[in-house]
This record gives C-alpha cells, structure tokens and sequence, in this order.
C-alpha cells in the first residue's frame, strides 16, 4: 500500500509532525515534487529539516533539475552562481533585486531566477528594460519537453525580438 499526502505552500507548518510520523515508526517515506526538485523552489525544506532535527535519514534521489540543466546550457559560469527563486513581486523590493543582481553579474555570478509562467513575458520586458545592453541572458523554457528553448544573447540582441513564453514553465539566468 503506498499513502500519498500532498505537501503545498498552503500545508499548515503545524501539519508537518503528521509528515514524519509514519518514518519515525521506520516507514520508507519520499518527497516527490511535481516540477523541479523538492526544497528547491518548491515546499519541503522545513520537513526535511524537522526529520533531520528527529534523527531520520534523508537520503535525495537523483532527478532532472530545471535549475541545473539551465545552466548547464546557457554557457554561464557554474562555478560561482545565485540561484534567486521567484523575484519579489512588490516593484520597490523587485528594482533593489535587479540592482543587487548586475551588482554580482560584475563580480562574476551568475544569477538564476523564475517567474510565475503568466508573468513571464512582462519579467521579460523588465529585464530588457533595466539590465545593461551587453548583459547576457539566457532563457530556458519547458526544459527536456519538445518544445524545449534554451537561447543565450545580449540583453541588446534580445531587444526586439522576444520570445513567446507566456504560460511556459522557463528559468532564467542572467550573466
């Protein structure tokens, strides 16, 4: 018998311990993540962190990683990069990130970041916008599908000539 629970960012962080219970009794237990991998840009990492605290092994699984296999493509530096998750929303809070990501694209780090795929193309605008002329970006969409697009060019070569991503699943990395 396999019990699947869902673990969201509605879960109630009081529900957590309800998580834990059958591997404190010895069960086998997994995190699945219905896109990317768990506790990267996606729930998790405060129940793993708990079964830790408790003593209970944790042991990840190998699977494809958007994260990764983009930057594996874009030609950047994998040596030193930020992975920002999902930029603030708020504009104040979202113009200081930009800020403070071309500050460390000149200390040569990559930065990695998503959008909520029916706000990528005004991200797109945005970075077009404020970013430098010779900044580079890649964007990578609907990683290992068919339809996957995995372009890098200046912020001045992509000006004009954007693609279509609106509602596609695309990370974005900037260098």
């Amino acid at each position: 018998v396999i019990v699947m629970e869902i673990l969201d960012k509605q879960t109630d962080p009081l529900d957590l311990p309800l998580f834990l219970a059958p591997l404190l009794k010895g069960e086998n237990a997994g995190i699945i993540s219905e896109a990317g991998v768990p506790c990267v840009a996606d729930p998790g990492a405060e129940l793993v962190g708990m079964a830790h605290r408790k003593g209970v092994s944790v042991k990840p699984c190998v699977g494809p990683s958007s994260i990764l296999l983009a930057l594996m493509a874009s030609g950047f530096n994998g040596q030193a990069f930020t992975f920002r998750g999902y930029l603030p929303f708020d504009q104040n809070y979202r113009k200081r990130a930009f800020q403070i990501m071309q500050k460390e694209i000149s200390d040569g780090i990559t930065q990695i970041f998503m959008e909520t795929p029916y706000r990528n193309g005004k991200l797109l605008d945005e970075l077009i916008k404020v970013l430098h002329p010779e900044t580079k970006l890649c964007i990578a969409c609907d990683i290992t599908l068919d339809s996957e697009y995995i372009v890098t060019k200046t912020i001045a070569q992509w000006a004009g000539q954007l693609p279509d991503i609106n509602k596609r699943p695309t990370i974005f990395l900037i260098d």
